[in-house]
């Protein structure tokens, strides 16, 4: 598609479907055939508005992950850093709730969310909250599976891998990234700390309530100031245009930051993901994707109002970029975004999965709660449909003093083809989302996948 025609396309979609979901900024970068086209639409800020554009800051939550492995990949590339040597080699304090565990988990099992860690501790605002803070309290983080086991999404792995890169360079996280990554590959609006952010252009975030209006997101970037603790998982925030470098680099050779065989490594399967909308593998922290035949590589954020999309396809030299201020709706926003642009420049048409009939006994055997640290899942069925609700655990929410996004109210799921274990939810904020059950030896029902992470059970519902 000529670039001309991919702007004015891009353009009228991008404003059509956020006026459609309200959503009040967003900003979108796409790279094919070497040349950079963007589109954004709306406003920083309800209150105080400037015009998104492409150099407006985001949060990145979770894609944050990305440059936290590329920083480890530069270290392994120096010899400071062995993917298969375990954790204590440069941690050696470390202490999990299993001792076997914190002697074996690995740096590879940290980068590939293998390690069996739950997905993070609490940030209460409390004590020493450094990424040496959080290393002393991880032996109160539950363990789901023995190191190499499985994959369950794990913001707590990825901070303890940012205690690595401290150790390991002798520099506060945030320094080392910036000397490692950020400066090098010239990211100068990719930065930590509402100190950097609130000095440029940046885009406020916001939740819709339950009577539709949109309500200020606080704290900004999901996680109350001073949370250092979990700069390496999510602490970052950026621009569509420094993305697209990022992107830039992913696709290169290394940039001499890294041998290409390194950088490439980490886009190979590592380990397998079952029943998952994000991917069917991991490689080194990218969420691996099967485009109709081509091989994608991406990752997504979700943070407090916020949330960013970022996909690569290496063998077509493309990259999409997507963020937006609004949650729920921002994610369906950056999901729509991507189908679209993989559809009209790469000739991908994703294939939608359909649910089958709702069966009871199916039905009976998966209903029930399911939790990590600090969120509810519940399964129920009215013996017509099944439902899934997800939200913040409500003794936290209370004991909180700052807002919180408001929780999924139950959407209906439906089963997949197959052995009745894969799940796909079909309405709501989370439209899309596919995930699968886990059982014991018995057959029972354990755990519930969603979101690359694992709930497990804690109970049935009455």
């Amino acid at each position: 598609m000529p670039q001309d025609k991919l702007q004015d396309e891009l353009s009228e979609f991008v404003s059509s479907r956020a006026d459609e979901l309200g959503v009040p900024g967003v900003a979108v970068g796409v790279l094919m055939n070497g040349e950079e086209t963007y589109a954004s639409h709306g406003v920083t800020s309800l209150a105080n508005p400037l015009p998104v554009d492409r150099d407006t800051l985001f949060p990145l939550a979770s894609v944050s992950k990305t440059f936290t492995a590329t920083a480890l990949m530069r270290l392994v590339a120096q010899g400071k850093v062995e993917l298969d040597a375990p954790v204590r080699r440069y941690v050696p304090e470390l202490r999990l709730a299993d001792e076997r565990a914190a002697a074996e988990v690995t740096v590879l099992n940290l980068l590939n969310h293998t390690a069996g860690l739950e997905w993070n501790l609490i940030d209460d605002g409390l004590g020493d909250r450094s990424l040496a803070g959080l290393v002393a309290r991880l032996p109160q983080l539950p363990l789901i599976a023995p190191p190499g086991t499985r994959a369950s999404y794990s913001q707590a792995g990825y901070n303890l891998a940012g205690r690595i890169v401290e150790k390991v360079t002798g520099l506060p996280f945030e320094q080392a990234m910036r000397e490692l990554v950020l400066e090098p590959v010239g990211l100068t609006d990719t930065v930590y700390g509402l100190a950097e952010a609130m000095v440029r252009k940046f885009a406020v975030g916001y939740n819709r309530a339950e009577d539709g209006e949109l309500r200020v997101a606080r704290p900004w970037n999901a996680f109350k100031e001073g949370a250092r603790a979990d700069h390496p998982g999510g602490g970052l925030a950026s621009s569509v245009s420094d993305l697209l470098r990022w992107a830039r680099f992913q696709l290169g050779d290394g940039d001499g930051l890294l041998p290409a065989a390194q950088l490439h490594r980490m886009r190979e399967r590592t380990v397998a993901l079952r029943g998952s909308t994000l991917g069917d593998g991991f490689g080194i922290c990218w969420f691996l994707h099967d485009l109709d035949g081509l091989r994608g590589i991406g990752h997504g954020g979700s943070g407090n109002g916020q949330f960013a999309e970022l996909l690569i396809v290496p063998e077509r030299e493309f990259a999409v970029v997507s963020l937006a201020n609004l949650g729920p709706d921002g994610h369906p926003f950056n999901q729509s975004l991507v189908r679209w642009t993989l559809e009209h420049c790469l000739g991908v048409t994703e294939k939608q999965a359909r649910p089958l009939p709702y069966d009871e006994a199916r039905a009976r055997q998966v209903v029930g709660r399911y939790e990590i640290d600090a969120m509810n899942l519940d399964i129920a069925s009215d013996g017509a449909r099944l439902t899934l609700a997800v939200g913040i655990k409500p003794e936290i929410r209370a004991a909180s003093d700052e807002e919180m996004p408001p929780d999924h109210p139950a959407a209906g799921i439906g089963f997949l083809p197959g052995d009745g274990d894969e799940y796909i939810v079909t309405e709501g904020g989370l439209q899309g989302q596919r995930g699968w059950f886990t059982r014991d030896t018995d057959g029972t029902v354990t755990g519930v996948d969603i979101a690359g992470r694992l709930f497990n059970r804690a109970g049935r519902a009455s």
